[in-house]
């Protein structure tokens, strides 16, 4: 008995170190990242967003990935050719980088969508071209299909808009999990996330190595706090479902859309693009060359030219 409760008392002790060690990480990782840009408040919800560019010019939004931030954006060099001519805004996502997201909240893509309405309605942006990657697309989506907001067009990068069979998102949404996932996240869930990471990264950017620019651009740290643990695993619960909700509404779409899927993504099958593009009514597909997941990174300059060519579409 006296060994059990020795035992007890021993995993108790390392739990309770490494829940402190959790809250000192990411004490420490958001003093060395602090915020780059500037911060709304719409709902009672703080959003991380960054400006580049004119003001006077037209303006480009963008949304990230899961898991992702304003810095993957920023460091691709899609946000520094977009700038030339746009106004540029760029969002943390609720629960990313430095963005809050409310546990009273289930942050699906509409849900998403009408807080960035208010945020951009509060910012005087009008009939802005959105740029969505991977989840950050279906944000643009819900954005684009909105009665009471209008946007000039969608470009829409390295998607998943129809719900397959996909056991990783469900082996990923773990953290999410009330209680359980709560300890898990403050405990083992950063000590997993930071080994598994370089390799998900090599995954995420293959065939093409991960970028130096991306390496040094992007706070490593920030992505493994256990804030944006559970944030990326709601997500990955949130993907089948929103996928469901949102694939019978894609005919709805009449603005112009430029599709675009690297033809070596190893996330997400090239197919979700191809059947988008046979859904929507106005669409143009791009198939990225020896690109992987990360198409912004390996061809920047083809997505800002989808943004320019919707731009003259609609002048």
């Amino acid at each position: 008995m006296l060994t059990a409760e020795a035992v007890f008392l021993t995993i108790l002790f390392v739990f309770v170190l490494l829940i402190i060690g959790s809250v000192i990480f990411t004490f420490v990782a958001e003093r060395r990242n602090p915020p780059t840009g500037k911060i709304i408040d719409c709902d009672g919800v703080r959003l991380h967003y960054q400006e580049w560019g004119d003001a006077s010019q037209p303006c480009v939004v963008l949304f990230h990935g899961n898991g992702s931030m304003i810095q993957d954006f920023a460091s691709s060099g899609l946000v520094g050719l977009l700038a030339q001519r746009n106004r540029v805004l760029c969002f943390d996502r609720p629960g990313f980088g430095h963005s809050d997201r409310p546990r009273w909240r289930i942050w699906m893509p509409a849900a998403q969508a009408a807080l960035f309405k208010k945020a951009l309605v509060a910012l005087n942006v009008r009939e802005p071209v959105v740029v969505g990657h991977s989840w950050g697309t279906l944000v643009a989506v819900a954005l684009g299909l909105r009665s009471d907001y209008s946007v000039r067009g969608l470009v829409l990068a390295s998607g998943y808009y129809f719900p397959t069979a996909r056991l990783d998102v469900w082996l990923m949404s773990g953290p999410a999990v009330p209680i359980v996932g709560d300890i898990f996240r403050y405990t083992l869930a950063p000590i997993i996330s930071a080994i598994m990471l370089p390799a998900i990264l090599r995954k995420i950017f293959a065939p093409r190595p991960v970028p130096n620019t991306f390496k040094r651009a992007f706070p490593i740290s920030l992505a493994l706090r256990p804030k944006q643990i559970r944030a990326a695993a709601e997500e990955s619960a949130f993907l089948i479902p929103a996928t469901a909700q949102l694939q019978v509404q894609y005919p709805r779409i009449m603005r112009p859309v430029r599709v675009f899927h690297g033809e070596q993504d190893h996330v997400i099958e090239r197919e979700q693009s191809q059947r988008l593009h046979q859904a929507l009514r106005c669409s143009i597909l791009h198939d990225i060359r020896n690109a992987g997941h990360m198409v912004h990174h390996a061809d920047p300059i083809a997505i800002a030219g989808a943004v320019d060519s919707i731009r003259a579409e609609q002048s």
